[in-house]
């Protein structure tokens, strides 16, 4: 008998799938993780193997994964870490399993599932941003519960806006672009020392080494003009802070929320956008992207 209320929701990284089985509400039922392999047969026969083993009832499956991904189709390209150039995900996973399978980029559905986290803090029809720093950077925005994807599907790339004034080459092919500094790749590049080098470059800036107060002045600098940007092109109600970089914790926030501070104290509209009022870490305890996912499977 098909369950009409529950849904599937699955988080495809460079190194594990996870996989959660939801409720309409959003409430875990079960969970799973695999490690991802490379290769498009691979990524769809993982992806339907989760699928049976998180439920035997045909019901909705999202799947959320990086690279190019068009949601209405269901095709994603350009997958660099699993070795997808093209590839029609929800199409053969749904021939497969016999679900409806609905895919989304990986950000978005990290948006989605943290922004239903926080929806009981917030008024009706309230937006949320996700940023997040992870090996690249890149953004989510929900408004009232549903991803924006803009006209062509590429609202949030602002990790390729070349704002940054250190100028450091982009693979994209701009220079000064804020994924160069603020990201977690770029941090192992620039404080090679640790991983991962995050709480370790906040560590050594804090005793007073100069070279990591130099690095993190860089780094912190370019997370909050990420920061501005976001909240001064969507206001939303919420900047939650994702990716590998926020499992730094309350020491990143601490970084950022000084920085967002000095600039405050020169400019009365700074001020007044209330940027650290709006700073949310993401939980590290929970499978945002697969929740996510998951709600957006519908």
């Amino acid at each position: 008998m098909t369950n009409k209320t529950n849904r599937i929701g699955i988080d495809i990284g460079g190194t594990k799938i996870e996989g959660v089985l939801v409720d309409d509400a959003g409430t875990v039922l079960s969970s799973c993780k695999a490690p991802s392999r490379p290769g498009e047969e691979q990524v769809v026969e993982d992806v339907c193997k989760m699928v049976s083993a998180l439920t035997t009832d045909s019901v909705p499956v999202g799947i959320g994964i990086p690279g190019q991904v068009d949601y209405l189709t269901g095709q994603v390209k350009n997958v660099v870490n699993l070795g997808v150039e093209q590839l029609d995900l929800a199409e053969r996973v749904s021939s497969r399993t016999k679900s409806p399978v609905h895919v989304e980029n990986d950000v978005n559905a990290a948006a989605l599932g943290a922004a239903s986290i926080v929806a009981s803090e917030l008024p009706e029809g309230s937006s949320v941003a996700f940023v997040n720093l992870g090996t690249g950077l890149a953004a989510g925005l929900v408004i009232s519960g549903a991803i924006e994807h803009g006209a062509s599907g590429t609202l949030g790339e602002i990790g390729h806006l070349p704002a940054d004034p250190n100028g450091f080459q982009c693979p994209c092919g701009q220079r000064g672009c804020l994924e160069t500094v603020a990201s977690g790749g770029a941090v192992s590049k620039l404080w090679p020392s640790q991983n991962p080098p995050m709480p370790d470059l906040i560590d050594k800036a804090a005793r007073g080494n100069h070279l990591a107060r130099e690095i993190l002045g860089k780094v912190v600098h370019a997370i909050a003009d990420t920061v501005q940007i976001t909240v001064q092109a969507y206001d939303p109600n919420l900047v939650i802070i994702g990716g590998g970089m926020a499992r730094t914790g309350q020491p990143l926030l601490d970084s950022l929320i000084a920085e967002l501070d000095r600039r405050a104290a020169d400019s009365p509209f700074v001020t007044s956008l209330d940027m650290p009022g709006r700073l949310r870490l993401a939980p590290v305890n929970q499978p945002i992207g697969a929740i996510g996912a998951a709600l957006a499977a519908i």
